[in-house]
């Protein structure tokens, strides 16, 4: 059997629920993987075979203690602006396309998301599939491979997600069933009332009422609960509240930041800001510029805002400014695009922090797993031996200068200034403590190395466990109450 996890609106807390749905099952001795048709996301992790999926269902399949695959995420879209996506086909590139061109592929991509929920089906026998955005996209029915088009080709229980934070929960839930499908609507089995703060209790009226109104049973009311978790997408960031801690790390938001996760465990050992290009930076003590989507106009940003000649004034000052990816490229020399970022051949200046020069020749996309050794030059690097990740990113880029990591990356002169085409560099406690540590040290306050061995998957499903009803859910997703 199988369970679909859809959601009154995007953000309602489908990926959480759904990752810890997979947890509890997990620990119950029950095979499962994550499954999402479509996703639309900048946030992404590429597997061992080099397939980029969107974030969520990676960390979704590690909750399920499964190995993250293509089948997981069949379609990721991935924007560029001016209405372009690119179109990421299991794990691979695929196209650019606009969103009307790329209705027209609607059937096509349906049969290849089925191919693969049965390939996954066939090795994992339970599925817990993820919908995309609100459920009820009355304009969208025709089109919408991951709700609608997907629940009348699977025919499986449904759960409803609804994001009570945000008020209008009532409206939220009858709303959406009232408006789902004749032929979808029985397949809503159970309500999950997300995020609630204070005593749950005092919603017991509203469950009633809820019941009442739709006929179908309320599973539990979920307390809010911060996650150490990756964030789906770049709605979370407007929901980010920086700790209150001594080390402050400035990381650039500019419009087409990508794979922001990977700062989520610097954001445990550090007050880290998402800062909007412009934002003054002297009350930072370190500097990241993160990956992007679109290289050239987020580097054209920096310099029409101002950003560009404040992070220049910034390295200046013997602090860390560092850059990932994309903004690894940025900190370079010179970015020369052959018509990869547009139609016209043409070279940018990037911010000269770096003896880099990058090129874009041709479409093709690296997406590889990574483990390199720490090239030790600096007073950063020199804290740390290697670090793994992973590379998702067009371009070559050719060093005139000391590489960062083994035949990768680069350092200035310095040792404080350095990039990485390394995704999730920071999600190495070693790396973070060697940041953190370093610039802890010289504001001359304390630091606590952060920790890997806590599982935030576990402290997940024990959340899930003492506010839903586990059981009626297991029976939904298995089609038998299994043994506690």
């Amino acid at each position: 059997m199988s369970l679909m996890v859809l959601g009154t609106s995007s953000h309602a807390g489908k990926s959480s629920i759904t990752a810890g749905i997979c947890r509890i099952l997990s620990d119950r001795g029950i095979p499962v993987a994550p499954f999402k048709a479509q996703n639309m996301s900048l946030n992404s992790y590429i597997t061992e075979e080099g397939a980029e999926i969107g974030i969520a269902q990676a960390t979704q399949a590690f909750a399920a203690r499964a190995r993250p695959v293509a089948e997981m995420n069949p379609v990721l879209l991935k924007p560029k602006g001016n209405s372009v996506s690119q179109v990421v086909l299991l794990g691979k590139p695929w196209k650019d396309t606009k969103i009307g061109d790329y209705y027209q592929e609607t059937e096509f991509l349906l049969n290849e998301a089925v191919a693969a929920y049965d390939r996954l089906k066939t090795e994992y026998t339970n599925i817990i599939v993820e919908g995309a955005g609100g459920a009820a996209e009355v304009n969208l029915y025709d089109r919408d491979i991951a709700n609608i088009q997907l629940a009348k080709r699977l025919r499986i229980p449904i759960i409803l997600v609804a994001d009570i934070e945000r008020g209008g929960v009532f409206a939220q839930v009858y709303g959406t069933i009232a408006l789902l499908p004749d032929d979808v609507r029985p397949l809503v089995k159970g309500i999950v009332v997300n995020k609630f703060r204070g005593d749950a209790e005092l919603f017991a009226s509203g469950r009633r009422i809820l019941e009442e109104l739709t006929g179908v049973p309320v599973l539990g009311v979920v307390p809010w609960l911060k996650l150490g978790i990756p964030e789906e997408d770049s709605l979370s960031l407007g929901d980010k509240v920086p700790a209150v801690r001594e080390v402050r790390v400035a990381v650039i938001r500019y419009p087409h930041i990508a794979n922001f996760t990977d700062f989520s465990l610097l954001e445990e050992a550090a007050s880290v800001e998402y800062v909007l290009p412009g934002t003054e930076l002297d009350s930072y003590d370190a500097v990241i510029l993160p990956g992007t989507k679109n290289t050239v106009r987020d580097l054209a940003c920096l310099w029409s805002s101002g950003a560009a000649e404040q992070v220049r004034a910034y390295a200046k000052t013997n602090r860390p400014v560092i850059g990932v990816c994309g903004g690894y490229q940025m900190l370079g020399e010179s970015i020369i695009d052959n018509a990869i970022e547009g139609d016209v051949v043409a070279e940018y200046a990037g911010l000269g922090l770096l003896p880099v020069t990058t090129r874009f020749d041709r479409y093709d996309k690296v997406t590889r797993q990574v483990r390199r050794e720490s090239s030790g030059f600096g007073p950063v690097l020199s804290r740390v031996k290697d670090a793994a990740g992973y590379e998702i990113h067009s371009g070559l880029s050719t060093v005139s200068g000391r590489t960062a990591f083994a035949d990768e990356g680069a350092v200035d002169a310095g040792g404080l200034i350095f990039g990485t085409y390394m995704h999730g560099l920071f999600a190495n406690a070693g790396m973070v403590d060697a940041l953190v540590g370093y610039l802890a040290e010289q504001k001359k306050v304390a630091y606590t190395p952060v920790s890997e061995a806590g599982d935030p998957y576990a402290v997940l499903a024990r959340h899930l466990e003492g506010c839903l009803d586990v059981e009626q859910i297991l029976a939904l997703a298995t089609g038998c109450v299994p043994a506690a």
